[in-house]
Formats: C-alpha cells, structure tokens, sequence
C-alpha cells in the first residue's frame, strides 16, 4: 500500500518535471486541452475494469489530472501560492487514491489503511504550510 502511494506520488512529480519558465497564452492553452485528453484517455481505460479497480483506476486518472492543472498554473503564473497549490494537490491526489484502496479492506484494516492515508496527507499538507 505504502509502495503504491509512493510510486503514484513519484510519477505524479514527474509528470511536470522540467520547465520553470512561464507560458505564453498559447502555450496554456495548448497544454490545458492536452491534460483534459490525458485524463479522458486514462478515465476510458478504466471502463473495462469492474468494482473498486475500476474506482481506483479512475481515482488515479482525477488524481494525475489535478496535480497537471495545479502545475499548469504554477508554470502559467509562477507564484508562492500556486507551489502551495501544487504541493496540496499532490496529496490530495495520494490521499484520494489511497482511501480507495483502502475500500478493498474490512474492519481493522480498512480503518488503519484510512488513518495512515490521513496521516500522510495531514503530514504532506503540513509541509506544504513550512515550506
């Protein structure tokens, strides 16, 4: 569980990794409708899953398609309040995942699996505020 969050949380990163330098209008735009296709395509693949896989595989595209709009933005207008932006989304985006994972659990384990999940976004949004 943990390694899964983590690996999501890793390509989540890099998934915008590389440019610092603002866009041009354009640019914006272009990059918008990419990520809404992105997330169009990843929603379609899940169509053939059933149950909580398929939940899970959709949680993971809205997942990935929050955290690309949060960076977009920070590209588009780079400010302190659009990083913060970033850094909440992502664990969001984990924590969002995370809690439907953990609806393949029962009892005992479902209810640790949703408090490690909420400890992680907890610490992950605390980092945010410090940094």
């Amino acid at each position: 569980m943990k390694k899964s969050i983590a690996l999501l949380t890793l390509a989540i990163s890099f998934a915008w990794a590389g440019g610092a330098q603002a866009l041009t209008k354009d640019e914006y735009k272009t990059q918008k409708e990419r990520i809404e296709a992105d997330y169009k395509a990843s929603r379609d693949k899940c169509s053939t899953m059933k149950a909580n896989a398929k939940d899970i595989c959709q949680a993971e595209a809205k997942a990935v398609e929050k955290v690309a709009r949060a960076e977009l933005e920070a590209q588009y207008k780079p400010s302190a309040s659009n990083e913060k932006k970033i850094k909440n989304a992502k664990a969001d985006a984990v924590y969002d995942v995370a809690k439907e994972k953990c609806d393949d659990l029962a009892g005992d384990a479902k209810n640790t699996c949703m408090k490690d999940a909420k400890a992680a976004r907890s610490t992950a949004k605390g980092d945010s505020k410090v940094s």
